[in-house]
C-alpha cells in the first residue's frame, strides 16, 4: 500500500506524488541483466538423469529461493517429496534491481538478517539526506522494506536537498558543455583543460563543438580554484526542500574570498596576542568590557542563537547567512577596526579587548566548522586554548550555544546600530561630495543616547575615517545637516566642501540618471510589453529601474542639501 500522505495541499516538493503512487499499483520486475549487483537468491529445480520423474520435471519449471544453496535444496526436496540427491539446482544468472538492493541498505549494512550489535545500536537511524527526485524510487522502498523485514521505520526524518543546475538554470548535460565537476571547482581548471576533457567523451563532433562554445561562454578564463570549504559553504547558502540550485562558480569564488577573510582575521588575532597569552574566564572580563566589547559579545550571543535555531529546522541558508554576517559585518568590518588602536597599548583595556577578540574568533571557528572543517581546524590548532578546554580537535569541541554566551543586549545593539548608521552616512557624504576627511558634529536631544554616542565618537571617527567628530548641543554655522534618526542629526562643516564644483557634478549625474529612467519607462510603455518582451529582459528592466530610482532619490536629496546651505 502507498504511504499515508498528510491532509491539505501538497507542497511543491511532492509534485511527483501522482507519478510516484502509480509505482505501487503495478508489478515490479526486480531482476536485471547486469554485470554487478546482488545475485538473485532463486534456483531452478531439475531432476538428475535416471530418476523416474525426470520427464515430468522437464516438462515444467520449478523455482525455489533460499538464503543459501542448502536451504533452497532442502525446500525443493520437501515440496517434491523426494530425496535431495535426486535434485539439481541452477541459480538464476540475473541480479537484483539496484533500487531493490539499495532499499535494504539501512539495515543490511549492519549485518542483517543476523541480530548484530551494530544493528541494535545504529538501526533505525535518525536522518536521511537525499534528493526529492528519488522519493519513490528509494525512500519509499526503504520504508517498505524496513517495516516488512524489521518491523521498524529505517529513519525518523528525511532532508531533501536541492537539485544542482548551471548558472542559467539549465540541467547539466555533457552535450551542452555545462557540467560542473566539483573537483574542478575545488582545484581549479583552465579553459584548455575543460576542452581537453571533451575529447575523452563519446560525443559526436557537432556536440563536442557545441560543448566547447558553452564552456567558452560560461568559463572564458577557466574555473578558479575555490577549495572544498568554499564549495560546501556555497551549496548550503541556497534554499533547499525541493528548489533547484543554479550554481554559479562566481558565487563559489565569492565565498572563497570569505575564507580568506576568516584567515586574515585569525592572523590579525594571533599577531595581537602575546606569546604567553592565556585566555581569561568570561566572568572575569565582562565587568571591564567597553561598549564595543559588550556589543560584539552580544552579536556573538544572538548569532549563536540564530544558528542553533536554524539547525533545529534544517534551515541552512539562515545559518550560513548568520555566520557570514558575524564574521564579515560584525567582527571584521566593525569590531576589529574599532580596537586596532587600543590593542597597541599596554594597559588593562588592551588586555580585555584581546580576551574578547580571542573569544569571538574561537567561537566563530566552532560555529563555522561544520561547513568549513579544513579551514577552521587549521586555525583552531594555532589558537591558544582556555585552561578548562583541552579538545585535541575542533571536530570534538562542543558547539557554541546561547547558554555558553548569554550576553545578548538588545538595548545596547540598538544604540550601536544608530552609531553605525552615522558612520555609513559619513562615508556616503564623503564619497558623494568628494571629501577625503570631513569634520562633523552630532546633535542629539536624548540624554541617555547622547551619553552612549559621546563614548562612541572616537570609534565612529575611526570607522568613518573622518577628520573629527564630536557631540554638540547647538548647531554650528555653515553646516550641512542630515537627519539620522528622529532624535539625532549629523552636521557636516561646509568648509570641507567645494560647493560649486560638487553641485555641478551631482546635477550632471542626476540628469544622466533621469535620461536612463525615461529610456526604460519608454521601453516598458510599448503595447503588449508583457506579452512580447521575454521574462528575463523584463526582470532586467525592473532591476535597472530600481537602481536608477534609488540613485535619482539619493542625488536629488544631495543637490537639495547643497542648495539650501549655499
Amino acid at each position: 500500500q502507498p504511504p499515508d500522505w498528510p491532509e491539505g495541499p501538497t507542497p511543491n516538493v511532492y509534485s511527483q506524488r501522482n507519478s510516484g503512487q502509480r509505482l505501487w499499483h503495478r508489478d515490479w520486475c526486480i531482476s536485471r541483466q547486469l554485470w554487478w549487483g546482488h545475485c538473485i537468491p532463486a534456483c531452478r529445480v531439475s531432476f538428475r538423469n535416471g530418476h523416474p520423474k525426470n520427464r515430468k520435471a522437464d516438462s515444467q519449471t520449478m523455482w525455489v529461493s533460499g538464503q543459501c544453496h542448502q536451504e533452497a535444496l532442502e525446500k525443493a526436496a520437501a515440496q517434491l517429496n523426494v530425496n535431495e540427491e535426486h535434485l539439481e539446482l541452477t541459480q538464476d544468472d540475473d541480479v537484483l534491481d539496484t533500487w531493490f538492493s539499495s532499499a535494504l541498505f539501512p539495515f543490511a549494512v549492519h549485518g542483517w538478517p543476523s541480530q548484530t550489535d551494530d544493528l541494535d545500536r545504529f538501526y533505525p537511524s535518525t536522518l536521511l539526506e537525499t534528493g526529492h527526485d528519488i522519493i519513490f524510487f528509494w525512500v519509499a522502498r526503504m520504508v517498505m522494506m524496513g517495516q516488512k523485514l524489521t518491523g521498524r521505520l529505517p529513519f525518523k526524518e528525511v532532508y531533501l536537498h536541492s537539485m544542482v543546475r548551471d548558472a542559467h538554470g539549465r540541467k547539466m548535460s555533457k552535450s551542452l558543455g555545462n557540467v560542473i565537476d566539483p573537483v574542478d571547482v575545488i582545484q581549479g581548471a583552465s579553459l584548455e583543460d575543460l576542452h581537453a576533457r571533451l575529447e575523452g567523451n563519446l560525443l559526436d563532433p557537432a556536440e563536442k563543438e557545441r560543448s566547447r562554445r558553452g564552456q567558452a561562454a560560461d568559463y572564458p578564463r577557466g574555473i578558479p580554484e575555490c577549495g572544498t570549504d568554499a564549495l560546501r559553504f556555497t551549496l548550503c547558502t541556497y534554499k533547499a526542500q525541493g528548489e533547484d540550485v543554479n550554481l554559479d562558480v562566481n558565487t563559489v569564488q565569492t565565498y572563497r574570498f570569505f575564507c580568506n577573510k576568516i584567515w586574515n582575521a585569525a592572523s590579525f588575532t594571533l599577531n595581537a596576542l602575546p606569546d604567553n597569552f592565556e585566555p581569561s574566564p568570561m566572568s572575569e572580563m565582562l565587568a571591564d568590557c567597553s561598549i564595543m566589547d559588550r556589543w560584539i559579545l552580544s552579536r556573538l550571543s544572538d548569532t549563536t542563537t540564530k544558528i542553533n535555531n536554524g539547525f533545529q529546522g534544517y534551515d541552512f541558508p539562515i545559518i550560513t547567512s548568520a555566520i557570514h554576517k558575524f564574521w564579515v559585518q560584525n567582527l571584521c568590518d566593525v569590531y576589529l577596526e574599532s580596537i586596532k588602536l587600543s590593542l597597541r597599548a599596554d594597559d588593562h583595556r588592551a588586555v580585555v579587548s584581546r580576551n574578547v577578540l580571542h573569544t569571538c574568533v574561537e567561537a566563530g571557528l566552532r560555529l563555522v566548522s561544520p561547513f568549513m572543517p579544513y579551514l577552521s581546524e587549521e586555525i583552531f590548532q594555532r589558537l591558544p586554548r582556555r585552561p578548562e578546554r583541552e579538545e585535541p580537535s575542533i571536530c570534538v569541541a562542543p558547539y557554541p550555544t546561547a547558554k555558553e554566551f548569554p550576553m545578548f543586549d538588545s538595548s545596547l545593539e540598538e544604540r550601536v546600530a544608530l552609531s553605525l548608521d552615522i558612520v555609513n552616512r559619513i562615508r556616503s557624504i564623503q564619497k558623494e561630495f568628494c571629501i577625503q576627511k570631513l569634520s562633523g558634529h552630532i546633535v542629539c536631544n536624548n540624554d541617555d543616547l547622547r551619553g552612549v554616542l559621546s563614548q562612541l565618537c572616537p570609534t565612529m571617527a575611526t570607522l568613518s575615517r573622518c577628520r573629527k567628530l564630536r557631540m554638540t548641543n547647538q548647531e554650528p554655522d555653515r553646516c550641512l545637516a542630515t537627519t539620522v534618526a528622529s532624535n539625532c542629526a549629523l552636521l557636516v562643516e561646509m568648509e570641507d566642501i567645494d560647493v560649486p564644483s560638487v553641485l555641478e557634478r551631482l546635477q550632471a549625474k542626476l540628469a544622466k540618471t533621469s535620461t536612463g529612467l525615461k529610456k526604460i519607462e519608454a521601453q516598458r510603455s510599448i503595447d503588449s510589453y508583457e506579452d512580447k518582451v521575454p521574462l528575463n529582459i523584463r526582470e532586467k528592466h525592473d532591476q535597472q529601474m530600481e537602481v536608477l530610482q534609488a540613485d535619482s532619490a539619493r542625488l536629488s536629496a544631495a543637490v537639495a542639501m547643497l542648495k539650501t546651505t549655499r
